[in-house]
Formats: C-alpha cells, sequence, structure tokens
C-alpha cells in the first residue's frame, strides 16, 4: 500500500474531472492568485507536534478542504491561519498578508465560523448580526443593507426577530455563517460546518455555501471529517493525519490515484478463514479489507468481472451471499490508501485524544 504523499503537493497526480455533486465547482488554475499561502507551517505545544511541516494555497475564489479525523491537525492550521495562535515556524499569508506580521490586516480579510454555535441564545437573530457588525465597524447604513441581504441568502428573513434560542440546529449554523460574512470578508473558514446536523440540514447548508460563494465571490476554506462533504463541495482537498499533509489534489484526482476503480461490498455468512485471501487471488483485485461480520470492502479494476467471481466462489464454496453492491472509488477509498486505516476508524479513536498542556499553563 502507498502511504507517502505526494513530492509535489501542487502537481496534479491525474487529470482534473468536473464532478461537483449538484454545486458547480471552478476547476483549480494553479496560475491563478493565491488568496491563502501556507508555507512549511509547523505548530507544536512543548514535545507535541499539532501540525508538521504543511504547505498548500488556495486559489482566488476556491473551495479548499482539509479533510481528516479529529485531533488531525486541521482546527489548529485554521487556528493559526486566522491568528488565533502562534506559529511555532512557517509561514501563512492571508490575501498577501502575513498573519504573524500583519495580523489586523489579515483580520479583516476574513470571516471565521467555528465549530462551536456562538450566537447569544437571548438575543434575537437580527440582534446577533448587529452586534458582530458592529465590532468590525461595519456603518449603519451599510450594516442593515448588508443584514437584510445575507438573511434572504440563508433563508432567515421571517425569523429576523426571532430569539435565537428558539432555532433549530440548522438554522442557528445558518445564523452563524450569515453573522460571519456580515463585513463582507474575502476569505471564509468554517471549521466542521455541519458537525451535529441532520442529514437535511447538512445539505440545505452545502446548497446555502454555494449560493453565498456565487453571491459574495468568496474563497472558501472548510475543514471536515465527512467524504460526501468534501467531494461535493471541495475543488482541491488536502487530506491531513496526525498533523501531516499526506494528500493533496481534486476530489477525482485523488480517487483516480487509488488502484482500483470499482469498490464492492459483499456480506458473506460464515465464510472460512481464508476468505480474505481467496478475494485477494482475483487477477483484478488490488486491495481487500475485512470490515467484520462476514463484510468484505473489495477495490477491483473490473467490478462486473469481479463481482461474477465472488459468486462464483461462494457457490463452489458453500457459502451464502447476505448482501453485495458496487460502487465507484470513494475518498474513503483514497483515506485508506494514504493512511493504512479507514476515517471512520480514526474518529472513533479520536475521542481519547487529549490536548497536552502548553508550557507554562501548568497549575
Amino acid at each position: 500500500m502507498t502511504t507517502g504523499p505526494n513530492p509535489n503537493p501542487e502537481t496534479p497526480r491525474a487529470n482534473r474531472g468536473s464532478h461537483n455533486g449538484g454545486l458547480e465547482k471552478p476547476t483549480y488554475d494553479p496560475t491563478a492568485a493565491a488568496a491563502i499561502e501556507v508555507e512549511h507551517i509547523v505548530k507544536k505545544y512543548g514535545d507535541f507536534t499539532a501540525v508538521d511541516d504543511v504547505s498548500f494555497s488556495v486559489t482566488e475564489g476556491g473551495i479548499f478542504g482539509l479533510l481528516g479525523p479529529n485531533g488531525a491537525g486541521k482546527s489548529t492550521l485554521i487556528r493559526m491561519m486566522t491568528t488565533l495562535i502562534p506559529i511555532t515556524s512557517g509561514k501563512a499569508r492571508i490575501a498577501g498578508h502575513d498573519v504573524s506580521k500583519e495580523p489586523n490586516a489579515a483580520r479583516r480579510m476574513i470571516g471565521v465560523i467555528p465549530q462551536a454555535l456562538t450566537s447569544d441564545l437571548d438575543l434575537t437573530v437580527e440582534e446577533n448580526m448587529n452586534i458582530y457588525a458592529k465590532l468590525y465597524d461595519v456603518p449603519a447604513k451599510e450594516r442593515q443593507k448588508s443584514i437584510g441581504e445575507l438573511l434572504e441568502l440563508v433563508d432567515l428573513t421571517k425569523w429576523r426577530n426571532a430569539a435565537t434560542k428558539t432555532l433549530s440546529g440548522g438554522m442557528r449554523r445558518r445564523l452563524e455563517i450569515a453573522r460571519g460574512l456580515v463585513h463582507h470578508p474575502r476569505i471564509f473558514f468554517l471549521d466542521e460546518p455541519t458537525t451535529g446536523l441532520d442529514p437535511v440540514s447538512r445539505v440545505a447548508v452545502w446548497e446555502m455555501l454555494g449560493n453565498i460563494k456565487e453571491h459574495r465571490k468568496l474563497t472558501i476554506l472548510i475543514t471536515t471529517h465527512y467524504m460526501d462533504e468534501a467531494d461535493r463541495l471541495c475543488d482541491r482537498i488536502a487530506i491531513v493525519d496526525h498533523g501531516k499533509l499526506v494528500a493533496l489534489d481534486a476530489p477525482m484526482a485523488l480517487k483516480a490515484s487509488v488502484p482500483g476503480s470499482n469498490v464492492i461490498e459483499a456480506q458473506f455468512e460464515n465464510p472460512p478463514a481464508d476468505w480474505e485471501q481467496k478475494l485477494h487471488s482475483f487477477d483484478d483485485v488490488t486491495s481487500v479489507q475485512h470490515e467484520g461480520a462476514g463484510m468484505y470492502r473489495v477495490l477491483t479494476g473490473n467490478g462486473s468481472r469481479t463481482t461474477t467471481q465472488m459468486v462464483e466462489m461462494a457457490v463452489q464454496n458453500g457459502v451464502a451471499v447476505k448482501s453485495l453492491s458496487v460502487q465507484n472509488t470513494t475518498l474513503d477509498d483514497v483515506f485508506v490508501h494514504y493512511t493504512g486505516r479507514q476515517l471512520r476508524d480514526e474518529l472513533q479513536k479520536s475521542y481519547a485524544f487529549v490536548m497536552p498542556q502548553r508550557p507554562g499553563l501548568q497549575p
């Protein structure tokens, strides 16, 4: 299995595709001006390295995704890029401004939506927007126009005077996004924007972000651990694992870089102990993952032929096939290819992660 990163992460691995999952995504243009530039950035907490020598750039008007499990360093990267925590070494530039040397200039260029919902529950929707606009010195006349426009974009106009505590989780997330845009930033950072939302609310947020991006001409950087979110929203994706950048490319190019064009998920009833080895013996198979309970995930270059071989082998060995499906390669397979394990397994482990204390903060 290949585990190393692309030696030049800005070089395409394969021809770019045009899959957009329902949203128009711009084609990456390496000659376009960079809105975000990150060069060999490192963040250390004592002896612990949270971010380890990460470099990438985001072109103006792009949607860039940082994909990885909780604890991978995604939020730390955003906090450094948005001037919230100091950079240990390396550089980050926002719209040409070095965040370490020109933090105030960088802050004027950005809007930031953290993971946690931070709007005041006791204020109305409009009051939350107004306070944020005042913090950024948005003039009163412009403030009212911007608030009205944004509430319409996020479909909250009729809840303008409603108390924030009466909103659903999805509606509060839409309020947070609108609030983060009230001062007309050029670059928008969203840290896990749909975590905790139901599937319908997640799709609503995706569609809203596409709409806002077109109206506001934004550059967007999101962090996520949802494969479908990264695939649908982003024109480029960086996979981050244990603080390191392990892969960087367009979603279609990343999927094309994984050996095997099809994924077969099959569940067998009481398969023999050597079943995984038998599946691996087929000519077109490049990877077999045993997921427990007789379930196997098989990557193959020929889904039709491998499916036929699997069924024939099951019949010959008297093994019942409980379920079988064939699909194209996914970003989950990309994560496995470059890290050697599944993202969902890492999400389970990450809840036990505890950030070490910074030096000098011990009681």
